[in-house]
């Protein structure tokens, strides 16, 4: 006997996978933090740009839609420290171009100085504030490229 799954079932179950996500399967659990990393209290973004995006998101909703949720997770280790924001819009996020000169100015690309990286994808937007080399981004950046296909 052979089992076949109706094509739009297959569609459906491919594209529940985005939009059943939330912020809290997408933050890093306990157990994925890599070893040398504690949680940290403050926020503790590389740069205050970054910062004061998430404080102040409110303020940027006429440029990037208005925020459903939000949370921050901040890490320390010896010779790493940043912060992860995590943001969910009401709608798709619109705000690329405008992230982009906030984050990086006129470069338009992460540099040394403003070493941020961000994914927006649907009406996700999570943003990492740590130096290029740091494992933890790494392994946070690998968890949300799987969850948020």
């Amino acid at each position: 006997m052979k089992i076949t799954i109706p094509l739009s079932a297959l569609f459906l179950f491919l594209t529940t996978n985005l939009f059943s996500q939330t912020i809290a399967d997408l933050k890093l659990k306990p157990k994925e933090i890599p070893k040398a990393y504690t949680f940290n209290d403050g926020n503790i973004c590389i740069t205050p740009q970054a910062c004061t995006f998430y404080n102040d998101i409110e303020t940027y909703s006429n440029i990037v839609g208005t925020v459903k949720s939000k949370a921050i997770q901040n890490f320390r280790s010896k010779g790493d420290r940043g912060s992860i924001m995590y943001f969910e819009f009401e709608h798709v996020f619109k705000g690329d171009r405008f992230l982009q000169g906030l984050l990086w100015g006129k470069d338009g690309q992460p540099t040394d100085e403003h070493p941020e990286e961000y994914v927006a994808k649907g009406k996700f937007l999570i943003i990492w504030s740590f130096r290029p080399d740091s494992a933890l981004r790494e392994k946070s950046e690998a968890k949300i490229e799987a969850l948020l296909q």
